[in-house]
Order: structure tokens, then sequence, then C-alpha cells
């Protein structure tokens, strides 16, 4: 399965994303939330610490495949996914609070990816040999980190500019992002029995305990709560197929990547409308 169109879309894709994102969120608003540095904590707890430890403890504790071992080693070092503001809202999250957090996940990314990539390596062998760990810091600044940085800029000093493009640029990367999880579950697929059994019951250890992570940790309001269960499941897919392009581990990992999109929405979406229910009767109108 090495196709490198796929990685040109991929590249695209995450650029656009990351672009959209620089574009559409108020660094204003990111600083007011960066002002709130118990909020700031319990988030990053949430998402980018105790989500790659529950990983780690499935790991060890399971008998799991190298190459699944590698997918859910990408995934724990891939917070931020694009879309997770939208299925935040869709959970009862507010949109402040969601936008803010992924542009802080978007813009730490080019920190704790690679720092959790070398954890990851350290402790089980199976991933030192297949990850390079600076290669991929440096990856992620060009297709994350810079994008985002030029969407705060444009905001900054061309406000009207980046207002008259953030929702075509935003269709755009939606839609791309869409293209490349369709073309990329055509191509996984047919490897899918790969990941059968224990394999599928540790993705579902993962997504459950990544929700009641995102919960337990959330402000007392609701919307906070979900969100933040949202943005713990929601892992980047495509840079964490980006880092497995780049590693030439794609055609062992694409498997365990699809498994877990699927089992994340089958699992997540029950919480996001048990969550939207529990919060209309608790805050009606």
């Amino acid at each position: 399965m090495h196709h490198p169109l796929l990685l040109i879309l991929v590249k695209v894709t995450i650029f656009s994303l990351m672009l959209a994102i620089g574009s559409n969120v108020s660094f204003e608003k990111m600083l007011s939330f960066w002002r709130k540095p118990a909020l700031v904590f319990r988030a990053l707890l949430a998402v980018v610490v105790l989500v790659p430890l529950v990983v780690i403890l499935l790991l060890k504790l399971l008998n799991l495949p190298p190459e699944v071992m590698i997918g859910l080693t990408l995934l724990a070092a891939s917070p931020g996914a694009p879309l997770t503001t939208k299925r935040s809202q869709k959970a009862g999250g507010g949109f402040q609070y969601s936008a803010s957090l992924q542009l802080t996940l978007a813009i730490l990314a080019v920190f704790f990816t690679p720092l959790t990539l070398e954890i990851f390596a350290t402790l089980f062998e199976n991933i030192s040999q297949k990850v390079t760990i600076l290669e991929v810091a440096r990856q992620v600044m060009i297709v994350q980190l810079l994008p985002v940085s030029l969407g705060i800029l444009m905001q900054k000093f061309a406000p009207k500019f980046a207002q008259k493009i953030a929702q075509p640029l935003t269709f755009i990367a939606d839609n791309l992002f869409l293209v490349m999880v369709v073309l990329v579950c055509i191509l996984g697929l047919p490897l899918f029995s790969r990941v059968w059994q224990l394999p599928l019951v540790a993705i579902a250890i993962m997504v459950i305990a990544s929700l009641g992570i995102g919960h337990t940790l959330g402000r007392l309001d609701d919307d906070m709560r979900a969100t933040l269960a949202i943005f713990c499941i929601a892992r980047n897919f495509g840079l964490a197929l980006f880092i497995a392009i780049l590693n030439h581990v794609q055609q062992q990992v694409i498997p365990t990547l699809v498994a877990y999109l699927i089992l994340g929405a089958f699992i997540g979406v029950p919480y996001s409308i048990w969550n939207k229910r529990r919060f209309a009767k608790t805050n009606p109108l």
C-alpha cells in the first residue's frame, strides 16, 4: 500500500485543516483561555497525558500484535483532531472553549507528538525500531505549526482577508479530510480482518477510558465536560496517518487507525446524544 499520491493528499489535507483552524479561531480568545491555568492544565492533563498513559497500560498488559501497538501509539501521540470542535458542539459543548482548546493542541502538537513518541519508543522495542522521532518533529512543524501560525498572522495583520477566506477554506479542508478518510477506509478495509478480538477490545477500552477521563476532568459545567470527553477520544487521524507514512508503516497500521475511527464513532456518538439530552434537561430554556 505504497501510494505517493496518498502522502500528498495527507500533507495537503493537514496543512489546509490547520490553516483553517488558525484563520477561524481568534487568537485573543485563545489567550483568554490560556489565562485560566487550571482549565488549561486539566485539559492538557486529560488529552496529552492520561490518554497516552491508558495506551501504555494497555500495551503493557495485553499481548497485542506489533502493528496494533504502533497504531495505538500513533493515535496516542496525535491529539487535537481537526473536526473536534464540531463534534463537541454536537455533544452539547461550547464553541469558545472547544475552539480555543483545538487551536492550543494544534500548536502544542509539535512538542507533544515527538515527546510522546519518544516515551513510547523508550518503553517498547517494537516501536523504537519503527519510528524516527526527529523527522516526525520536523514534519509536524511544517504541516501543522506553520499553517496554524499563518492563519493566526492573517487574523492579526489582515483580518478582513482572513474573515473572507475562513469559510471557504474550512469547507475545502473539511471535504479534503472526508476524501482522505474515505480513501484510507477503502484501502484499509481489505486488511481490516487483521484487527479482531483482542485488538478490538483494546481499542474499545481506550475509547471508553478516554471518554471517562475527559468527562471526569471537565469542569462542573456540562458543556465543558462533553467537550473535553470528545477531545480525549478524537485523536488526529490525519496526523497519525502522516507519521505512519513517514516511517513506511502505513500498511501495517491503517487497519488499526480505521478500527479506532469506527469504534470511536460507534461509542462516541451515543455519548454525545446522551450528554446533549442530559444537558438539555438540566438547562431548560
